[in-house]
């Protein structure tokens, strides 16, 4: 009888486990790029964030990719992962309508150099901005990824200066951050959704827009515009983002796989962005673009008219003490790598 009850006890400890290891979480990722990971850095870090998290997980998550915009653009389907509807997605400009600070990264003229970027995304500023981004908002940041520097393009001339913007019809996001930028030096900003920027520039409704290389190749965009201005007026950061409650939902085992593998692929993407960087400018040089990069003294000249208007305006919707600990954690971040480079 002993022996009947341990064994009984024994097949109620494995069939107890079994059953726990049986359940599967259904996870629908969304982003609203191509589904062409050959072009589109989302759809390559979707595609890697489901197939490590479905291995490590060993089949108890089960992501499934809705890209291209399947789900909405991104402003609705980060409602749909705040209202717990869809458990992740990756996006960029439009978190700033559901958390105003999301903005502040994309002061112009904030980032020198994309190390500088990882290094305060990842550190101390980075991690209160996730605990805010939480607290306000229930979803949680699980990394922070990268768009890339945003340079100018344009069908007019080349953009050296501030001076040479006076006038010209640019397309931008719809965010006030970049129309403020814009009218500062005296540019005529024009909201347009991204899949009207093509056919928009094309018509001439707009002279240029704004983008990194990679989103500049992935839309062609080099067709219909001449001439690319290299000033990486913005660095653009990649939120991916999940539904609290879902999260919490995951046993711990669970929730750890899925904030490394999220980690793990925001440095891939990182990654890709770099070689499309290195690879794309060479594309566009081919595809007839004139290139310019600005001289040091025509860089503090874009900087000195754009900057002090965008952080004018973010002052009055965020805190403005949080605008200066980010100014002061990219300071304290471009010392650190400058002494790293002197050790070299």
């Amino acid at each position: 009888m002993k022996k009947l009850g341990l064994m009984v006890l024994l097949i109620c400890i494995a069939l107890s486990g079994a059953f726990g290891q049986g359940k599967v979480y259904e996870l629908k990722l969304a982003h609203a790029d191509p589904t062409d990971p050959a072009v589109s850095r989302k759809q390559a870090q979707a595609i890697a964030f489901a197939s490590m998290v479905n291995s490590r997980s060993g089949g108890r998550i089960n992501v499934k990719i809705y890209g291209g915009g399947a789900l909405g653009a991104e402003r609705e389907y980060i409602e749909g992962i705040k209202a717990g509807t869809i458990e992740a997605g990756l996006a960029s400009g439009p978190v700033a309508d559901f958390f105003p600070p999301a903005a502040i990264t994309d002061i112009p003229y904030l980032f020198p150099t994309s190390k500088v970027a990882w290094d305060v995304m990842d550190g101390p500023f980075g991690d209160k901005l996730r605990a805010m981004f939480l607290k306000q908002t229930g979803m949680r940041c699980l990394a922070f990824g990268e768009v890339g520097f945003r340079h100018f393009t344009n069908s007019v001339r080349p953009i050296k200066n501030p001076n040479d913007l006076k006038g010209l019809k640019i397309r931008v996001m719809e965010t006030p951050v970049y129309v403020n930028m814009l009218k500062a030096a005296g540019a005529n900003p024009t909201p347009i959704a991204w899949t009207e920027t093509y056919t928009a520039l094309q018509t001439h409704v707009v002279d240029g827009q704004e983008n990194p290389i990679a989103s500049i190749i992935m839309a062609k965009l080099y067709e219909v515009q001449k001439y690319i201005t290299l000033d990486g007026h913005s660095y653009g950061v990649d939120w991916f983002i999940i539904n609290e409650k879902f999260f919490q939902s995951l046993p711990p085992d669970l929730q750890y796989i899925v904030m490394d593998t999220a980690q793990t692929v925001a440095a891939v993407g990182r990654g890709f962005i770099t070689l499309q960087n290195a690879q794309g400018l060479q594309t566009l040089i081919d595809a007839g673009m004139q290139v310019y990069s600005p001289t040091d003294a025509e860089m503090q000249q874009f900087k000195k008219v754009m900057q002090p208007a965008v952080i004018d305006w973010l002052k009055t919707k965020v805190d403005p003490a949080l605008i200066n600990e980010l100014l002061k954690a990219v300071d304290d971040a471009v010392v650190a790598q400058k002494a790293k480079e002197g050790l070299k």
